[in-house]
């Protein structure tokens, strides 16, 4: 990885945890969204969030990176997948196991072992939940004291 700017990092809203750059983002488009719209800028661009409904009804804003530093959980299952032609394993925080989203990988790949690491590759590919995110910058911005408030 390059340097990244201010804000290029995007943390575990839950801990903190350092969970992708910026220049990681990845735009996949799925003909399964509900909706998608550009959303929040992260380093400086517009970043592509779709909206998807699971089974049960429940809505998640989703954005596409190649990596993140989450922990898959394997095997793959090629049900319910908002990307056809990929089987999803649930992503979580490596720190603190809050369910941050999905890895995908091609649905021909055979089954990995469950705990073996997620293999990157150009066809692999992460969607994780907006609202689970958190940017560095908007962070940092959380622990300065206004100026109202300083003595």
């Amino acid at each position: 990885h390059g340097p990244s700017g201010a804000g290029d990092l995007l943390l575990c809203r839950a801990c903190g945890h350092e969970v992708a750059l910026g220049s990681d983002l990845k735009f996949v488009a799925s003909g399964l969204a509900l909706a998608q719209r550009n959303g929040t800028a992260v380093g400086g661009r517009r970043v592509p969030v779709q909206l998807f409904q699971n089974p049960h009804g429940s809505r998640f804003r989703v954005v596409t990176l190649r990596r993140a530093a989450v922990r898959r959980h394997w095997p793959a299952d090629g049900h319910f997948s908002w990307f056809p032609g990929y089987s999803w394993t649930v992503a979580t925080c490596p720190r603190c196991h809050t369910h941050l989203g999905w890895g995908f990988q091609p649905s021909d790949w055979p089954d990995r072992v469950s705990d073996r690491e997620f293999e990157d590759s150009e066809q692999t590919f992460v969607g994780l939940i907006v609202d689970k995110l958190l940017q560095e910058n908007f962070a940092a911005s959380l622990l300065l004291t206004p100026k109202t408030f300083q003595s």
